[in-house]
């Protein structure tokens, strides 16, 4: 199964967000916040209950739970690439394998940096990362290299080489790949170091110009697929894996 058939199978399961105990306006809140995703939000109301909890669903199976802070963030700014300490408003939430429709680029970037970020602050383990193109990836190579900066942390990039890359100071591996599949799709997963709890990935296609429809998982099993997938189409007995060096 490709990363776009991986995308279809997650966009063809119907789930449902269910509001519990809480009162109009933040249902309105959490109504807003998925409007682009593919999930449907309904409300209960439960006598026993803890206040204010959302409950992800798909059919009969309870998928996961989740307090609705965990739901709806405190506000700030959007992290910097340097990795800083500034509090920032998440893109990512815990409620894991929906489908989000219409990202552009910038809430693309702000995704994928929430798990670089993840990576960062762990610091080892392996990060795998697909930006389509050599041009997107040459936004990125400031990023790229001080990830690569943490020795126990192998950072791999894979993208379609439409571009010259900038010379710059070589931390991290990547593949020239002429795919269509990586030309469409954008991708970033996170291994987790040893952790199955800090696994994480984002994928999507680009299925208008610069409108990008996929999904995040923390889910040990999908992440871990992701990354067998990655290995055995694109990276296994490549001879031209290197370290980046200016090319």
């Amino acid at each position: 199964m490709s990363l776009t058939e991986l995308i279809t199978g997650v966009e063809d399961s119907e789930k449902t967000l269910i509001v519990h105990n809480a009162d109009d306006a933040t249902v309105e809140s959490v109504t807003e916040r998925f409007a682009d995703r593919n999930v449907t939000v309904t409300t209960a109301s439960t006598a026993d209950g803890p206040p204010e909890y959302a409950v992800l669903s798909e059919g009969d199976r309870v998928l996961t739970a989740t307090s609705l802070s965990e739901v709806l963030p405190d506000g700030g700014h959007p992290r910097q690439p340097e990795f800083t300490s500034n509090p920032y408003k998440p893109i990512l939430d815990r409620l894991d394998e929906t489908m989000f429709t219409s990202f552009d680029p910038s809430r693309m970037l702000s995704a994928s940096r929430e798990i670089e970020d993840r990576a960062w602050r762990a610091g080892e383990g392996t990060l795998y990362a697909g930006f389509q193109h050599y041009s997107t990836l040459e936004k990125q190579l400031g990023t790229y290299e001080q990830l690569g900066t943490k020795p126990e942390l192998d950072v791999t990039a894979i993208a379609f080489p439409d571009a010259e890359l900038s010379d710059h100071d070589g931390t991290f591996e990547v593949y020239p790949d002429r795919s269509r599949e990586i030309r469409d799709v954008w991708f970033v997963a996170y291994d987790g170091g040893g952790d199955d709890d800090a696994k994480c990935a984002l994928v999507a296609e680009e299925r208008e110009p610069r409108r990008f429809y996929g999904f995040w998982t923390y889910d040990p099993r999908t992440v871990d697929y992701i990354f067998d997938y990655v290995d055995d189409s694109y990276l296994s007995g490549r001879s031209d894996r290197r370290r980046m060096t200016g090319c």
